[in-house]
């Protein structure tokens, strides 16, 4: 069995000896002087030796003083070292992610806890953008875009499949307001300058050139579309799987289900560089069971509540 010393005793005399001084050893350990000396004291009735000469003007090492503080300076800076080695490793991963607003306070902050549970060792570090992807002029690790085809200067792994649908508050369907596509001419159609695709597209693939709503809310950002469009102030083009929930939920509806629905994919992208970071892979690999929970409660929605099969049109457009 290991006869080791009371630690805090060793602590505060191996800072008295350095110092020569149990004032400066205080200071240093952020106690009161006659907590250093009831160390000391302390520590040399457990050694049953001597470790300084006290006297009223002055403080000394004994020999064995001298000795033993040579050895628990040496000790406790080993020991120093080794726990900065410990906490380094124990230390949480960051991985710096990078992905448009709307899709980050609406998707991909609301399951985050699930990663979280998964590997509570690794900090995400969320940014919000739509720039285009540079890795070397950003400090990313990973950069979450909405697009038609794979990022041809990175590692590309799509993760989930958008399609964009009019959405409206269920109150607004629920009157009677939108009965059929041609009801949008007596709806406030909501617009956002972020948005993939306009109403004019949109009526166009259904059979509607030409038909304009009553009135238009213009919107920088679609988070502040889709506010909008949960108090009930009109309708808005956007993604399925940012309203997933509240379809689910009924707050939210899409009133004419998938027709003229348009496909792209959301795709994480990460740098060459970093094909072999073990993390970023299993936050891929989360993203990919996340996006496919998602288009399974999207793809219920859709059997539960259409009677025609889907009518989906693809169309390039820019990434979100």
């Amino acid at each position: 069995m290991r006869k080791v010393p009371p630690l805090n005793a060793l602590k505060a005399f191996e800072a008295a000896a350095r110092h020569v001084s149990f004032t400066k050893a205080a200071q240093e350990l952020h106690v009161t002087h006659g907590a250093i000396s009831r160390q000391v004291s302390l520590l040399e009735d457990w050694l049953s030796t001597a470790l300084f000469h006290r006297s009223a003007s002055n403080l000394a090492l004994t020999p064995a003083g001298r000795s033993y503080a040579a050895e628990a300076t040496a000790l406790l800076d080993r020991l120093s070292v080794v726990t900065a080695q410990v906490m380094e490793q124990a230390a949480p991963t960051t991985l710096n992610v990078s992905a448009p607003p709307t899709f980050t306070m609406r998707w991909l902050i609301p399951r985050m806890s699930g990663f979280q549970k998964r590997r509570p060792g690794v900090e995400v570090r969320l940014t919000t953008s739509i720039a285009p992807v540079h890795f070397q002029e950003n400090q990313y690790d990973m950069a979450i875009r909405g697009a038609l085809e794979p990022l041809g200067s990175c590692d590309s792994v799509a993760f989930m499949t958008e399609t964009i649908v009019p959405v409206c508050h269920a109150d607004i369907v629920a009157a009677g307001g939108l009965r059929t596509v041609d009801d949008l001419a007596r709806q406030t159609l909501i617009r956002y300058a972020t948005e993939p695709y306009g109403w004019p597209v949109w009526l166009e693939a259904v059979g509607l050139a030409g038909l304009s709503g009553a009135s238009t809310l213009h919107f920088e950002q679609m988070y502040f579309a889709l506010q909008a469009a949960a108090e009930g102030l009109g309708v808005v083009l956007v993604p399925l799987f940012l309203v997933a929930d509240d379809i689910v939920a009924g707050r939210l509806c899409a009133p004419f289900g998938l027709h003229g629905a348009m496909e792209r994919r959301y795709y994480a992208n990460t740098s060459p560089a970093s094909a072999h970071n073990p993390v970023l892979a299993e936050f891929r690999d989360w993203l990919i069971e996340e996006g496919r929970s998602t288009e399974q409660s999207i793809t219920a929605w859709a059997q539960e509540s259409l009677k025609q099969p889907a009518r989906t049109v693809r169309r390039r457009v820019r990434a979100r």
